[in-house]
């Protein structure tokens, strides 16, 4: 059992995860994943200082996005062999420390370096994540990890806003400056209140995890299902945020960058809402969860796509854009933390590298489609990847039937019923 300092647990916290703890675990999700966004809006500023042009400042990000993937490949696995609070607060000190490599960068290829071992320690939030369903009550993990996930979220979508308010203070590198210390700060305060927390990988070797993570896929139907669907539900959401800043700027919008920077509190309000989703996960409907989110997910391509000309509008279908990302990926979480307990971090690993590679697909199709198909083009693709996560869902819902010995069509068609029609008490 865990006892904070104590004894290495191995099982859920007795009495549930403590809130003040919960608390501390979903901002410490938010502050370690908003490190990997603070240069978007910054890459003008930081190409003049340094005197690279924009091609090379948007390196940043590519930098930011590989070492994330390297992460979530090579070290989030690492939380089923060794002791996890160890793990956790050795990761989010050395991106303490790599951030400090970044405000003091002199040049373009300093800059990069720090921002690329950022992102690679950043994953700490992933271990996080486990950590928390692991430490929850089986009746409570839904909520938990809906809790943590908000706060991850929360941190994506508001980083944007926060660097451009920092930088007006002091510029570019004051950003990193306060985000070490922030990040400082977390290690030192999960160090101290987080309970030990012992890995259940037994003695594997390092590479023989990394073949056991790979092989989730062949031993979990369920991960593939999930895989496909997380990865499809990021690459929507993923257009609709690279494409809207192309949106904004233009007209009828015409917004300042700044602006543009608070837009991301709009998709705040969506995230705000994943507790929700985990708590009628933990009622037993989290299948219906998936299903609604899916359908969700492509009804608010139509306000979206009516956003073109309305505020009102855009703004509405990006609020349920969000929700339904949220319930979509809130819901697979839970399915899949259920399957193994003792393989969380390497399921996650797994889950989670897709969902990445899935969004960054999403951003690379959407910058082609801009040029060829302005806001309707994105719409369109917006709605298919949409179509897609929905149709994975009904897939998994018809092979879940078969496995049960239903007839083929019954699993899927109950599940479309209870996602289209309200039933008292849910």
């Amino acid at each position: 059992m865990a006892e904070a300092g104590g004894m290495t647990a191995t099982r859920s916290h007795p009495g549930g995860l403590p809130r003040g703890l919960l608390l501390l675990m979903s901002t410490a999700t938010g502050s370690a994943v908003a490190g990997n966004y603070f240069a978007q809006p910054l890459l003008d500023l930081i190409g003049r200082e340094l005197g690279i042009g924009p091609s090379s400042a948007a390196l940043v990000v590519t930098a930011a996005q590989g070492g994330y993937a390297l992460g979530l490949i090579l070290l989030v696995p690492l939380g089923d062999l060794m002791e996890r609070r160890r793990l956790t607060v050795a990761l989010y000190a050395a991106t303490a420390l790599f951030l400090l490599v970044s405000a003091t960068a002199a040049n373009g290829t300093v800059l990069l370096a720090g921002t690329a071992l950022t992102a690679l320690t950043s994953v700490g939030a992933q271990v996080v994540v486990p950590f928390a369903a692991t430490l929850a009550d089986p009746a409570e993990r839904g909520r938990v990890v809906g809790t943590v996930m908000t706060g991850l979220m929360l941190g994506l979508l508001l980083a944007r806003t926060a660097s451009g308010a920092l930088s007006e203070l002091g510029g570019w590198r004051t950003v990193y400056w306060v985000h070490a210390a922030l990040m400082a700060l977390m290690a030192v305060l999960l160090r101290v209140l987080l309970p030990r927390l012992g890995g259940d990988g037994g003695r594997l070797s390092y590479p023989e995890l990394l073949r056991s993570t790979v092989s989730m896929f062949r031993q979990e139907p369920l991960l593939r299902w999930r895989a496909g669907i997380g990865a499809s539900s990021l690459a929507a959401f993923s257009v609709l945020w690279t494409a809207s800043a192309f949106l904004l700027v233009g007209p009828p919008y015409g917004w300042t960058e700044s602006v543009i920077g608070l837009f991301g509190l709009v998709g705040a309000a969506g995230a705000l809402t994943a507790t929700v989703a985990g708590r009628l996960a933990d009622r037993g409907h989290v299948q219906t969860v998936t299903g609604a989110g899916a359908v969700l997910l492509l009804a608010s391509w139509a306000a979206i796509a009516a956003g073109a000309h309305s505020p009102v509008w855009l703004l509405a279908g990006v609020i349920v854009l969000d929700l339904a990302h949220q319930a979509v990926l809130n819901s697979s979480q839970n399915v899949l933390y259920a399957l193994r307990p003792e393989a969380r971090n390497r399921i996650n690993s797994a889950f989670m590298t897709s969902m990445f590679l899935g969004g960054a697909v999403g951003s690379a199709l959407t910058s082609a489609v801009w040029v060829s198909g302005g806001w309707t083009g994105v719409c369109v693709l917006g709605a298919a990847l949409s179509a897609g996560t929905a149709a994975l869902w009904v897939l998994e819902r018809l092979t879940a039937g078969r496995a049960a010995g239903r007839p083929p069509k019954t699993a899927a068609v109950r599940g479309l019923i209870r996602v289209l029609t309200t039933t008292k008490g849910e």
